[in-house]
């Protein structure tokens, strides 16, 4: 959400840093409305001063024996009464309007960030790893070892299309990778390990701006939970409708949940194998932070998502998102993109994104400064660390062999009771 302040102050601004998002001209309606919602608020408060002053006066009136003028003063007082309603009724429509208005805006990018429309925009920051290259290289749903334990004609049967159906081997390989992100985000990362519900409020999803812009990005039960598409959204709003103290920032936290997206707009897209599902796992990273670190808090995450990446010895770039592909929330964003032999290409594995205080005025979660001034709006960050199933399929197709087994990384083998290979009957060996 906008300071409807800022861009009071300085229009030309806050449209020309739009524009690079391809949105033209916002500052126009906002403001417009804006005026008219102080307008309104303006004659309410003037017509209260003057019921005030005509209530006053009535009981002078009445006391000395007026009539003429007490009959006119109380139809004065009716009738500024009246007006005070319509004025006060017109500025609540007005601010609901100017809310909705400024909630289907974009955040502001950084100065920082590349134009571009799409992904082709986007900047390469650095490479890490030697991208594996392997002749007739499988995509990991081909390999042999792989395909007992990934079942997607049962998960079908049970819930449609984009499911899967982990089994024996796979599945345990699958859990090692959660367990061994969370391990290294807390105890060499520092995260404060977080178990979150999966189901919220309308709240929740409108402080991390998923509502009301993109509800049908979303599942909602019939109920009116919302299913987490990321425990962004609940770790995020830990810290909704309060005031932290300052000495208390900042504050990190990790979560391994479940998270669940419709994929709207998709079709079509990644259908084969297990890169793009319904529902999915996540280890989910979320710093609240003072305004003055959020640029280095966001290099610092980048850095805990990429050393998950780098101690399972897995190839990846990092890039930095253009305007035209930016989340909506987003000042900045840092994808990193993993390598997959199998598709001889690099696939985004973790998003990275310092949202400033977009979010934190959405949720009204600010801090109160150590100097002890007016509270400030906090800002908030979020990335993947990781992408436990796209993790999953990294590890398999860069360890792919050509017998359909595949040998797993070292820092994995403590999770998997000391096995050491993917066995091309998908046994763990």
């Amino acid at each position: 959400m906008h300071d409807i302040r800022a861009i009071r102050d300085n229009p030309a601004a806050f449209d020309a840093a739009l524009a690079r998002r391809g949105v033209m001209s916002a500052s126009s309606e906002v403001l417009a409305l804006d005026e008219k919602r102080r307008a309104a608020i303006l004659a309410a408060e003037t017509a209260q001063a003057e019921q005030n002053k005509a209530s006053k006066e009535v009981g002078a009136a009445k006391g000395r024996g007026d009539e003429a003028e007490f009959e006119r003063l109380r139809a004065l007082v009716a009738e500024k009464k009246a007006e005070v309603a319509a004025m006060t009724a017109e500025a609540k429509e007005l601010d609901e309007a100017l809310t909705r208005a400024l909630e289907q805006l974009p955040n502001l990018p950084d100065a920082s960030i590349p134009d571009g429309e799409d992904e082709n925009d986007n900047v390469e920051i650095r490479t890490w790893g030697e991208p594996r290259r392997i002749n007739d290289a499988k995509e990991h749903y081909e390999l042999a070892g792989v395909q007992a334990g990934m079942d997607f004609e049962t998960a079908a049967k049970l819930s449609g299309a984009r499911f899967v159906l982990l089994r024996g081997g796979v599945a345990r390989i699958h859990r090692a990778l959660a367990q061994f992100m969370l391990d290294t985000h807390v105890n060499e990362h520092g995260l404060e390990e977080t178990m979150t519900p999966v189901l919220v409020r309308d709240e929740a999803m409108y402080g991390t701006g998923q509502l009301p812009k993109f509800s049908e990005d979303s599942y909602q039960t019939t109920n009116g939970w919302w299913l987490i598409p990321t425990s962004e959204v609940t770790l995020t709003n830990t810290v909704a409708g309060e005031i932290v103290n300052e000495a208390d920032l900042p504050r990190r936290m990790t979560s391994h949940t479940l998270c669940f997206r419709s994929e709207a707009g998709s079709a079509g897209k990644d259908t084969a194998g297990m890169l793009r599902q319904h529902q999915f796992e996540k280890v989910e990273m979320v710093s609240i932070v003072h305004p003055d670190t959020s640029m280095d808090e966001h290099e610092r995450m980048t850095g805990c998502a990429e050393a998950i990446l780098q101690k399972l010895g897995l190839a990846y770039r990092t890039v930095v998102l253009c305007t035209g592909d930016m989340g909506f929330g987003a000042v900045k964003t840092h994808d990193i993109e993993v390598w997959l032999p199998g598709q001889n290409t690099y696939r985004e594995i973790s998003s990275v994104s310092t949202c400033g205080d977009f979010q934190a005025r959405r949720m009204n979660a600010r801090f109160k400064p150590a100097d002890g001034g007016k509270p400030q709006f906090v800002h908030t960050l979020n990335g993947s660390g990781l992408a436990v199933g796209r993790c999953l399929i990294a590890v398999l197709e860069n360890g792919q062999q050509a017998d359909g087994s595949v040998d797993l990384p070292e820092v994995l083998h403590p999770y998997l009771g000391g096995k050491t290979r993917l066995g091309a009957d998908g046994t763990l060996v």
